[in-house]
């Protein structure tokens, strides 16, 4: 982990950061067959100021539901960033298998988005942040589980969260500027260890 990487809340003079954080990372997560074309228009549409700006207010989406922003800053620059939001799967069913059919899915929360720059891979620095959120799952939003999608070519980020502890629960269809993606739907205990 770099020496002088923290991880804080994302404060309202972030956005413009992050949107640009966001633009450059974003496409790293695609698969290679995805046009150029469909990964801008889900960024300009989807990552702007605009999305950014409620997300660090802490609201996502309507009705607003709690949202946690986090960044990873190595000096004065940001290296990666997570977004959590209360939310459940479309399938809330997915979570049976890891926690029970009684679970209560609407204290399920999303790790929607996790993203580092290149650079930043390798270094600790991802790893710290998936750890900040976590934690910020747990203790900020009240989750008792966390679940995320990512696109089902994109093993490496599947290598990642399975180091976390995530554990696939299903699937689902993820739309990228009008282009149907196949995502494998990962989830695991907020409090379950990681591997």
């Amino acid at each position: 982990m770099p020496d002088d990487l923290t991880v804080r809340l994302a404060r309202p003079d972030d956005v413009r950061a992050l949107v640009a954080l966001a633009a450059e990372t974003f496409p790293d997560a695609c698969p290679p067959g995805l046009s150029a074309e469909a990964i801008a228009e889900h960024v300009a549409r989807e990552l702007d100021d605009a999305h950014f700006a409620s997300w660090v207010a802490g609201r996502y989406g309507e009705p607003a539901a709690p949202a946690v922003v986090l960044v990873a800053e190595a000096g004065d620059r940001l290296v990666g960033y997570a977004l959590l939001v209360r939310a459940r799967p479309a399938d809330p069913a997915q979570l049976d298998g890891l926690l029970g059919s009684g679970y209560p899915h609407a204290a399920s929360v999303e790790l929607s988005k996790i993203y580092a720059l290149a650079s930043a891979r390798g270094t600790g620095a991802t790893a710290t942040l998936m750890t900040a959120a976590l934690e910020a799952a747990a203790e900020l939003l009240d989750g008792q589980a966390v679940w995320l999608g990512t696109n089902g070519q994109n093993v490496r980020a599947q290598t990642f969260y399975r180091k976390h502890g995530f554990a696939e629960v299903g699937r689902r269809r993820y739309v990228v500027g009008g282009e149907p993606q196949d995502d494998v739907v990962m989830a695991r205990a907020v409090g379950a260890r990681q591997a």
